[in-house]
């Protein structure tokens, strides 16, 4: 075993949790590892239902960046698949999950890559940040469930300002029309509801 495979395993199995550990805890701690990632999609989805030009072209830069970063994290999967800790009989896993590659961790490239959409974009700046805390507190609570080592949360967060940084260039040149087509589309495809109001044209 190398050092760094080494030093990973020993972080992990610092952080995570063990059978005598109080049952609020690891409810607790399910609840931050499986359900806060859904308000990246509710977020996305408020700022195209009741935002503004900018706020929908904000959201689908932020989209077109989360795909470049799951994309990238299945590239490492493929190439270096890495078992994740219950695969080898490392610590305690809490709750059931496939045995996929582990790294990196794709929660936090989700949440972490929004973050960074938000940053990079200095308008937001300060959603963004608050937004990359959270990556980390799910990334973290993912260690301390077993599913994930330190190391792919690392990774996660490595990974996700790449993929936003990368998409920057691209949607500067191309987000405007893409913007507007998508939008001209949401217009005819929900017509009723927005001419009630009860989202924004």
């Amino acid at each position: 075993m190398n050092s760094l495979e080494s030093l990973n395993q020993s972080l992990f199995l610092l952080a995570n949790a063990d059978p005598a550990t109080p049952v609020w805890r690891i409810h607790a701690a399910m609840l931050v590892a499986n359900k806060l990632i859904l308000l990246v999609p509710g977020a996305l989805a408020a700022a195209w239902l009741w935002g503004g030009e900018a706020q929908r072209n904000l959201a689908l830069k932020a989209l077109a960046s989360i795909a470049l970063g799951l994309f990238a994290s299945y590239l490492c999967g493929a190439l270096w698949p890495h078992p994740r800790p219950f695969a080898v009989g490392l610590g305690h896993a809490f709750f059931p999950h496939a045995a996929t590659a582990s790294f990196p961790s794709n929660h936090t490239i989700i949440i972490a890559t929004l973050a960074f959409a938000l940053i990079f974009d200095r308008r937001w700046a300060g959603l963004g940040w608050a937004a990359l805390a959270l990556a980390v507190l799910v990334g973290g609570s993912r260690v301390y469930l077993g599913v994930h080592y330190p190391l792919d949360i690392a990774g996660g967060l490595a990974l996700a300002p790449l993929a936003a940084g990368a998409t920057l260039p691209v949607w500067n040149r191309a987000g405007a029309p893409l913007t507007a087509a998508a939008q001209g589309l949401y217009r005819k495809v929900l017509a009723l509801p927005i001419a009630r109001g009860w989202i924004r044209a």
